[in-house]
Parts: structure tokens; C-alpha cells; sequence
């Protein structure tokens, strides 16, 4: 294969994007990039300030001097916020909310652009969030839209949070992503949909297992014809 293989991963929200392309990027030897992780990580520093999702002056305002980076140790993805290891604490419904409102700035989209479109260009990565294949990597050589049901969606978010320990509904955390839906499909700038050379991957009725090998052999069949 000639030069660097980038995958684009986009969905909705509670598709399973970010563990399908993790689990997929330790089976191909690639880079796995979660771009959502980092709008989250922007999400929780505009909330410990105390600013309003809805207050784009001050979400555009934290991002003076704001460092937001990738770790890997040990094949396991650490997000850093000012050297600060937040991979935890990004990932509540309260965070996912600001997140999607964050990343409907352009001043913040342009500020994480470069980074993410810098680690495309140096490694064979697998890049996931919403945009990926329309608007961060338009040229990615392969191409992915994975999504599920409302319901699906829902009962696979429920169960992850309460194994974290949090308490929850199934009702709120559907109403969650459909709110979420609405959001990130009506938003001015760079809407979630699908690319029209994206293949869709709908894993509604696919386990985790199946899901992921579905992606991995979507690539593998690419890296074949590269």
C-alpha cells in the first residue's frame, strides 16, 4: 500500500462509532482518532467555567490558550485537557451535550482542523465523529456511515452509563440523542449526514463482534486495491 490509508467514520450519536473504530484500529495496526473526544474535552472546559452552551462569545473566548491533545499508552487512548487527563470525565450526557454545542462554532472547528487533519497525513488512521468524511477528510480513501435505531442507540447508551455507576432512564437517554440528532442534523455548519461515497453500516441487528469485523473488512478489502 502507497502512503497513508485514511478511514472516515461518521454516525449519529450512541452508533458504537467510537468503540467500533478503536477496536478496528488495534486490529489493522492504525491510529485510532476520536475526534469527538476532543469536542467533549472543549465541552467540559467551557462548562467548568461556567459558560453556557448557548454563549458562543464565551466558548469561543476558552479557547485562548486552550490545549487539547491525544495520548496513547499502551495502545489506549488518553484525552488531555492542558495536560490534564479528562477521559473520564467526558464522557456524561451533561458533556455530550455541550460537546454538540461546541462543535456547532466554526472558531472551534477551525481550532481542532489542523490537529486532526495532521495525524491523517502522517499515520494510517481511523477517524470518527460526524463530519469526518465531508468535511475533515473529504479525500479519505475509505469511507463509513454507521448508525442504528433510535432504540437501539438508546439501550446500548443506557447500559454503558450504568455500568459507569450513573443513574439514568432508557426514556431520558433517548430523548437525549434524539435531541442530539436534531442538533447535529440541523446545525449551519458541516451537518451530520452522509457522504455520498460512504458506505452505510446499519448495526441495529449486528452485535459488537459483527460490527466490527463488518468495518475491518471494509478496509482490509480496500488495502487490498490500494
Amino acid at each position: 500500500m502507497m502512503g497513508y490509508l485514511a478511514v472516515a467514520i461518521d454516525g449519529p450519536s450512541g452508533a458504537g462509532k467510537s468503540t467500533v473504530a478503536r477496536a478496528a484500529a488495534a486490529q489493522l495496526g492504525f491510529i485510532y482518532v476520536d475526534t469527538g473526544a476532543m469536542y467533549r474535552a472543549i465541552g467540559l472546559c467551557v462548562c467548568r467555567r461556567g459558560v453556557a452552551d448557548e454563549d458562543t462569545a464565551g466558548i469561543i473566548a476558552a479557547l485562548d490558550g486552550l490545549r487539547v491533545s491525544l495520548r496513547y499508552e499502551d495502545g489506549v487512548q488518553h484525552v488531555l485537557l492542558g495536560g490534564e487527563d479528562v477521559s473520564a470525565a467526558i464522557r456524561t450526557p451533561q458533556i455530550a451535550q455541550y460537546a454538540s454545542k461546541v462543535s456547532a462554532v466554526p472558531e472551534v472547528r477551525r481550532f481542532l482542523l489542523d490537529l486532526q487533519r495532521g495525524m491523517a497525513r502522517e499515520n494510517n488512521v481511523i477517524m470518527d465523529g460526524r463530519d469526518i468524511g465531508t468535511v475533515i477528510l473529504p479525500d479519505a480513501q475509505v469511507k463509513i456511515f454507521l448508525t442504528a435505531s433510535v432504540a437501539c442507540r438508546a439501550k446500548r447508551r443506557y447500559d454503558e452509563l450504568c455500568e459507569k455507576g450513573l443513574t439514568v432512564t432508557l426514556q431520558s437517554v433517548a430523548q437525549d440523542i434524539e435531541r442530539r440528532d436534531r442538533q447535529d442534523m440541523t446545525r449551519a455548519i458541516a451537518p451530520l449526514r452522509q457522504a455520498e461515497d460512504a458506505i452505510k453500516l446499519d448495526t441495529s441487528d449486528l452485535t459488537l463482534a459483527e460490527s466490527i469485523e463488518a468495518v475491518v473488512r471494509i478496509i482490509r478489502e480496500k488495502e487490498e486495491t490500494a
